[in-house]
C-alpha cells in the first residue's frame, strides 16, 4: 500500500499535478480538499464549505476535528511534495492553536517546512478563511522522515 502511494506521489510530482495526491487519500477526498502548487513550491490547499463539516450549528462553525485534520494533512502533503524520500513521513506530534471560530465558509491552508534534518522535519501550517493575515488556526508538527 505504501509503495503504491509512493509511486502515485512520484508520478504526480513528475507531472506537476499535486491534486492527484488527494485522490489517493480517501478522507481528503471525502472533505473535498483541493490542492495547487504555488510558484515557490508551496502547496495551497482549499477546503470548500459543506454542511457536513459543521460542529456547532448554533454559530455555525466548522468542527475543530476537521480543521485539525486539515492542518496535519497539509503539513504531510507539503513534506511529501517537497522531499524526495523513499518512505512516507510519520507524525511524531502536532500542536494546534485554534485562533478564531471557523465559520461556515471556505477555508484555505498553507504549510512551510521550518526545519529539516536527516530524520525529523518541522512544519508550520496556517489556515484562514477570507484573509491569510487572519488565520483561524495554526499548527506546528514534527515528523519522522525515512
Amino acid at each position: 500500500m505504501a509503495q503504491d502511494y509512493l509511486n502515485r506521489l512520484r508520478d504526480a510530482k513528475t507531472r506537476k499535478a499535486p491534486q492527484d495526491i488527494i485522490q489517493a487519500i480517501p478522507y481528503l477526498g471525502f472533505l473535498g480538499v483541493t490542492v495547487q502548487e504555488e510558484a515557490d513550491g508551496i502547496l495551497l490547499c482549499h477546503l470548500p464549505f459543506q454542511d457536513k463539516l459543521i460542529g456547532n450549528p448554533t454559530l455555525p462553525a466548522i468542527h475543530g476535528g476537521v480543521i485539525g485534520s486539515l492542518l496535519e494533512s497539509v503539513a504531510l502533503l507539503q513534506l511529501m511534495w517537497s522531499l524526495d524520500s523513499p518512505t512516507l513521513p510519520r507524525t511524531i506530534n502536532t500542536s494546534i492553536d485554534f485562533l478564531r471560530s471557523g465559520r461556515a465558509k471556505d477555508t484555505s491552508a498553507r504549510g512551510r517546512i521550518t526545519k529539516q534534518g536527516r530524520r525529523v522535519a518541522n512544519v508550520r501550517v496556517e489556515a484562514w478563511q477570507e484573509d491569510s493575515k487572519k488565520p483561524i488556526a495554526a499548527a506546528q508538527g514534527h515528523f519522522l522522515l525515512g
